[in-house]
């Protein structure tokens, strides 16, 4: 008697259910992990855009230093940089910096710029009400742009962050076109 697994007639189905399986499992990844990032701060994803109006109160006694970064993803001939690279702020105190982008891609592109903040626990702290993130950027060939941030590092920061990093990524998102996308894009 030969078993399940060496039957010649059954091996193909029982690999094309694994096969199905193993593809389930890699696309169910992805939406797992963003709601684990959301739920703990790993990877130091921050939050969507906070509501203007809904006022902190700015802790006076301490301060914070944000530093900013820039990166371009692989092959990605922009210009892109912070327009300042650090701050000091007291939490609860709404900032606004710019970032540079300039296309010289020799091209008309569009990109997304993705968030990241370190220490990963300060994520949920970081709060954005305005950001170049939240959308995709439509750039004309050789276009040069100042796009904000406008945000607050909520008072409730633990005590034991002093420093921290808010970092951005920016993606060639031409394959990702929304499709209505405003001209106004990354400016306030």
């Amino acid at each position: 008697m030969t078993s399940f697994f060496l039957n010649k007639k059954k091996l193909p189905l029982l690999l094309t259910i694994i096969a199905i399986l193993m593809f389930g499992f890699g696309f169910a990844l992805v939406p797992v992990y963003t709601l684990l990032c959301k739920a703990t701060g790993i990877n130091g994803k921050t939050g969507g855009p906070t509501q203007l109006g809904l006022l902190e109160e700015i802790d006076n006694t301490r301060w914070v230093t944000i530093q900013f970064i820039a990166t371009n993803n692989a092959n990605l001939n922009w210009a892109f940089y912070p327009k300042t690279t650090s701050i000091k702020l007291h939490p609860g105190e709404n900032t606004l910096i710019y970032y540079y982008a300039e296309n010289n891609s020799g091209k008309a592109m569009t990109v997304q710029a993705i968030p990241s903040v370190t220490p990963g626990k300060a994520a949920k702290y970081v709060k954005k009400t305005e950001c170049f993130c939240f959308t995709q950027q439509n750039f004309k060939i050789g276009e040069k742009r100042d796009m904000p941030v406008l945000f607050h590092v909520d008072a409730n920061l633990p005590k034991e962050i002093n420093t921290l990093s808010l970092s951005y990524t920016l993606f060639n998102a031409d394959k990702y076109k929304k499709a209505a996308t405003s001209e106004k894009q990354g400016h306030l």
